[in-house]
C-alpha cells in the first residue's frame, strides 16, 4: 500500500487519490445504509406478523 501511495504522490496525482478515497467512503456508507434498511425491513415484517397473529387470536375469542 505504501508503494502505491508513494507512486501517486511522486506523479502528483493527488486528485486521483482524493477521488479514490471519496469513492471508497461513499461505497462504505451505501453498504451500511442498505444493511440498516434491510434490518429495518425485517423488524417491520416481524411486527406485522405479530400484529396479524394478535388479530387472529382476538377474532377466534369472540
Amino acid at each position: 500500500m505504501s508503494d502505491i501511495l508513494n507512486a501517486i504522490l511522486e506523479r502528483g496525482d493527488l486528485a486521483h487519490l482524493a477521488l479514490f478515497l471519496w469513492a471508497c467512503a461513499a461505497t462504505a456508507q451505501a453498504y451500511f445504509a442498505l444493511r440498516e434498511l434491510s434490518e429495518a425491513s425485517r423488524r417491520l415484517d416481524a411486527f406485522v406478523r405479530e400484529l396479524a397473529r394478535f388479530n387472529r387470536r382476538c377474532r377466534s375469542d369472540q
